[in-house]
Order: C-alpha cells, then structure tokens, then sequence
C-alpha cells in the first residue's frame, strides 16, 4: 500500500478504498497526484558515459586564461576547443557542439551545478536512474509509474527505447519491489561501448504484441479462458502477487497489440517530420527515431519514455569523439522541442537531458577527460520549468559545483515535484520501512519553477 514515511495512510488511501482496491487490482490504473500537477508526463534523455559540462553548457571564460597550466599527473587546464555563444533572448551560453538545441534557448532551463556522490560509471548510473547505488531499488520511471498509473491503458505506463544493459543492467528502468507492471517495456538495444553501437530501431518490435495465428476474437476467448484457471488458482491461495502480475501482463499484452504496433512505426509520419528528425540519414538515424517514438508514445498518454544515448566515456579522444555523440543526437533532441511545442505538448511534457556525471576541465595523457562527480550540467525544458534560466554555478574554471549547489536527490525531488508528486510521500513499504526515490534526502528547487 501506499504511505506517508512515517506509517500514515497514503493518497490512494485518502481516496476512498475504492480507489486503493482499483489501484491494487491494476497497479497501472490512472491515480490522482498528490496536488496540482503541471507536467503530465515526463521525456527521459539520458546520456550515458557523462557529457562534459565545460564543453557544452557551463561556458568558462577563465578556464581559457588557465588553458595549458600543467597539474600534476600529467594533467592540464584544457579550454572548451568548442566556441560558446549566447542564444535567445535569454542569452544562454550554448556551444557548437550543440547548435541544434541551442535554437530552443528560451525553453532551457539549465542547471550547472550539479553534483552526485560517486565517479564510478555503475554506481553513478544506477543513482541517476533509481535514486540509489548501493542497493536494488526502483527506477525513476517505475516510481513515477506507480505514483500516477497511465493515461492509457492499451499501452505500458514506462518505455525505456535504447536501454542500456551493460552498468546496471535492467534495474535501470525495472521495478525491484514495486508491482512488476511498473517496470519499463524495453525497445531496442543501446550503445554497451564496445564499439558496435546501438542497435538500429528501424523495424524494431516488442515480441508477442502481434499474433499471425488467431484472430482478435478468438485470443480473447483463448484468454478468458486462461484467466478464469488463473482466478481459480488465485482463490485458492488467497494471495499470489506472482500470478497476479502474470494476469495483468496477459491483459495489457493483448491491450497493446490494438496500438503499440502502429505507434512504433514512424515511417507512417511524413517525410517533412522524418526529415526533421534526421531519419533514414547518418549518424542521426537511430537517436531520431527514438526520438520520434517518445513524440508518438507520449502523445498516446505514456507516462514516462527513457531514452539512453551513449557513449559519452571519453578518456581518450575527447576532440573526436565528443562532437561525434553530440552529431548523432543534436538535431533530433531539437526535433522533438519542436514537435512537442508546436502540438501544444511541451507545456505539460517535462523533458529532461542528463548524465550521470560530467567531465573535468583538465585534459589527461590520452587527449581526454576523466570523471567529474563534483559539478556537471543537466537541462530541463517544458512541464512547467522556467525556460531561458542558467542555475547555478561550478568554480571558475568549471570543476567543482559552488552556488546553488543541486544535488541529484534535489533534481529527483523536482522532478516528482512537476508531477504533482511529494517525494516524501511517494513511499512503498517493502521489508519493513517506507522507502522513496530520494531515500532520506533532496529538496525541491523552487528557483527552477515558473
């Protein structure tokens, strides 16, 4: 059940036992928040391997007076070998690398001073993308998941398109302890960093949501069927959470096959939109498409859509390597602004571009950057937050995050925030205690809020 930390009853609670017998017979069902929301939905960009702040959004004059000043190990000041400019009316610094979505100034919200607790990429990403790196915990997307259900029902609540399986796993969009249907539906295969790349999503499928052998009418029957052997089982046991959620995968399975195959192919979108998007070119091809799926998913009433790009790791041949990921993912990221703002769906779709750390402002032996847990940049645009704003700041030469320092905890707390969500009281009692996605920790940043 859900509860206030502390043991109090929770807001299903507060809405009738109804409404809680509802939620718990379909954890996915549509759930009030907790007060006035202003995002419905949340756009999950996570670029996996860290992004380097200094050479993207967190634009350091003094780092080029520093520029070639030797450290020891080997180490030096390395400026941005990237130009900055100010763009919009807000006049937010944005570098080449990034000139695509620096045409969306005015929409970005960008933190520069943000900061995790660990350098190491398994432990960073699992916090990024569960709150914790310690233990087995839900994911953002699972947590937003059953805080809210989904706006409709044919579909999962929680896409993860690109997910990435080599540091974390899939706890990096499942569910751990919450109901298993809260757990991200995976669509294609990210880039692990052994040099293959992604996998390409052109042609992608989910398995078993198209059935070649039985009509529509004759898998409902097929199904009834089956739940009624399952009902039979259930009463017998009284309990069986197990069994339970194999009902409801039954059901949301055979739901899916009315849309989610049609949703999935984007060839049928114009090809004006495709072009937009860089489909069907390279390198854009397979961050545009999925791209394009979170459009069409979130338009369909999917709760939250992760899409991870990678790989950002780059020790050695930062000059080389760094404008090719931000070639790969820049006009599709503004593609999608456009889109979703000229739909009228950037208003109430909370979209987010994150790593799990960032990058030193140093150049080591190998032409590269290291890790950076103590200051890096995240963005936000749309659902609310105040675009046009640069929060923040990392010392002078970008290092260190200094003023209005935001801890991840705080970013998570936001982001629930947004949502209509207190991240105290979207809790779970599992083995004993309540837990939450900031466990006991983060605060909201009003100052990002318009």
């Amino acid at each position: 059940m859900l509860q206030v930390a502390g043991g109090g009853f929770g807001y299903l609670a507060l809405q009738g036992l109804l409404a809680e017998q509802s939620a718990a017979a379909n954890p996915l069902a549509s759930k009030a928040s907790h007060f006035a929301a202003r995002a419905k939905r949340v756009i999950f960009l996570f670029m996996r391997g860290g992004v380097s702040q200094v050479d993207s959004f967190d634009y350091k004059p003094e780092l080029s007076k520093r520029d070639g000043e030797e450290l020891s190990g080997g180490r030096k000041y390395f400026q941005s070998p990237w130009k900055f400019k100010q763009y919009g009316q807000s006049g937010l610094w944005v570098s080449d690398l990034f000139k695509h979505i620096a045409q969306h100034a005015d929409d970005l919200c960008v933190v520069n001073s943000m900061h995790t607790d660990v350098g190491n990429h398994p432990q960073a990403i699992l916090q990024m993308l569960t709150g914790s790196f310690q233990f087995v915990r839900p994911s953002v997307g699972a947590r937003v998941t059953y805080g809210l259900g989904t706006e409709n029902q044919n579909l999962p609540a929680f896409l993860c398109i690109n997910p990435d399986f080599s540091a974390g796993g899939g706890q990096n969009f499942g569910s751990a302890f919450l109901p298993p249907a809260c757990a991200g539906t995976a669509i294609g295969e990210g880039d692990s960093g052994d040099g293959k790349g992604a996998r390409s999503l052109k042609g992608v499928s989910i398995p078993y949501t198209e059935n070649s052998k039985f009509a529509v009418d004759e898998q409902r029957r097929q199904l009834d069927l089956l739940q009624t052997l399952n009902r039979e089982r259930l009463a017998q046991d009284g309990a069986n959470e197990r069994l339970e959620s194999l009902n409801q995968s039954y059901e949301l399975a055979f739901r899916m096959q009315s849309q989610m195959p049609e949703l999935m192919n984007v060839e049928n979108e114009s090809r004006h939109t495709l072009k937009r998007y860089g489909i069907d070119e390279e390198p854009t091809d397979n961050i545009g498409r999925a791209c394009l799926m979170a459009r069409r998913y979130s338009e369909a009433g999917v709760r939250f859509v992760q899409i991870s790009h990678g790989f950002w790791d780059h020790h050695v041949n930062l000059l080389e390597r760094h404008p090719e990921m931000a070639e790969q993912c820049d006009q599709p990221i503004a593609a999608l602004l456009s889109d979703l703002k000229e739909r009228g769906l950037l208003d109430e779709t909370l979209v987010v571009r994150t790593s799990e750390f960032g990058r030193p402002p140093l150049l080591n032996k190998t032409n590269g950057r290291d890790h950076n847990p103590a200051g890096f940049s995240i963005w936000m645009a749309g659902g609310g937050v105040k675009g046009g704003l640069r929060y923040g700041e990392t010392d002078p030469t970008g290092q260190t995050a200094m003023v209005d320092k935001v801890h991840l905890h705080d970013f998570h707390a936001t982001m629930l925030h947004q949502l209509g969500l207190d991240h105290k009281q979207l809790t779970y009692r599992y083995g004993g205690r309540d837990f939450r996605l900031t466990d006991v920790h983060g605060n909201v940043v009003h100052d990002l809020l318009s």
